[in-house]
């Protein structure tokens, strides 16, 4: 029988799945310094980003077949490596897309009408500060006529123009791989009601100049940021910055001397450097939303997720 260690979980629909195809499924969380007495025992392991398979795991695991990868990044993975030794490596790129740009909007929206804020502070002052956080809190934007920035146009850029069309934003993608894309906009439980709108990306710099929402939607491009402190000078005064792809895609020292300065009027946060220790003047910034990377934590996008999985698994051993 096929044993498959799913390290971080699964959902039980992916799991269900997989058990009525035959498969033996365990999801007991093995530590990382564990992982190399145990996981030689192992057909296929499913992994989020907490668990790593870097080369010297995979040495050690001569009937490993599979590494599957519940989200779409594969940083925590040594994937050329895996595949010289054949070993198939999968991920879900197209399960978790649209709540991580539902969280990426959560936080515009937050940050536009200084929701970020109030919630902290209506507990403590609203019964005896009410005027005074009404008038600090009052000047807030919409979003409709904005220009969004989206760094990274593959399925969860997309989604996220989707979004931002919806709400009447002016769009600008930037990607090194995709021209253009058709973004279809369909109506909730209308027949035949949609809107299709084909959006070519823009230059870098056209993006940063124009920009009063940058988003960032890209994998992980090693130790230098994407967007640093030459990146940021070159932006429009009062930008606001959204990251739920990956920590040190922007240089978090520069955004808060940006922030400090008063260029970046506020910056969104799900993810950080040194995860799960995020430098504390990030999250204590009052011009900063945060929240502890959960972009694909939805009860639907780990649903797709799991499924999603089991079904390239099945494919791949029942053909």
């Amino acid at each position: 029988m096929i044993k498959i260690l799913a390290n971080d979980g699964i959902d039980a629909d992916g799991k269900l799945l997989l058990e009525d195809a035959g498969f033996e499924v365990h999801t007991e969380k093995i530590a990382q310094a564990d992982l190399p007495g145990a996981l030689p025992a192992y057909d296929v392991v499913i992994v989020r980003s907490a668990t790593k398979i870097r080369k010297e795991l995979i040495d050690v695991c001569p009937k490993l077949k599979i590494i599957a990868r519940g989200g779409v990044g594969l940083d925590n993975i040594d994937v050329d490596y895996a595949k010289s030794k054949g070993i198939k490596v999968i991920n879900t790129p197209a399960a978790s897309s649209r709540s991580v740009a539902e969280l990426a909007f959560g936080h515009m929206l937050s940050l536009s009408r200084f929701l970020h804020l109030s919630n902290r502070e209506m507990p403590v002052k609203g019964g005896t500060d009410f005027k005074n956080l009404k008038k600090n809190y009052g000047g807030g934007i919409e979003l409709k006529g904005k220009t969004l920035g989206i760094i990274g146009f593959g399925r969860i850029g997309q989604e996220t123009a989707r979004m931002a069309l919806g709400l009447g934003m002016r769009v600008l993608p930037v990607d090194l791989y995709v021209d253009e894309a058709t973004i279809s906009i369909e109506l909730f439980e209308i027949e035949q009601a949609s809107l299709s709108v084909k959006l070519s990306t823009v230059s870098m710099d056209k993006m940063i100049a124009e920009s009063d929402f940058i988003t960032v939607h890209v994998p992980s491009i090693g130790d230098k940021a994407l967007l640093g402190e030459e990146e940021i000078k070159r932006m429009k005064d009062g930008v606001i910055l959204i990251n739920t792809a990956r920590g040190g895609i922007i240089d978090e020292a520069a955004l808060l001397r940006h922030l400090d300065s008063g260029k970046v009027a506020g910056a969104a946060l799900d993810v950080f450097n040194n995860e799960p220790t995020p430098n504390a003047a990030l999250l204590n910034h009052p011009k900063i939303s945060v929240s502890p990377h959960i972009g694909a934590a939805t009860n639907e996008a780990q649903s797709n997720i799991g499924k999603e999985l089991a079904d390239q698994i099945i494919a791949h051993y029942h053909g």
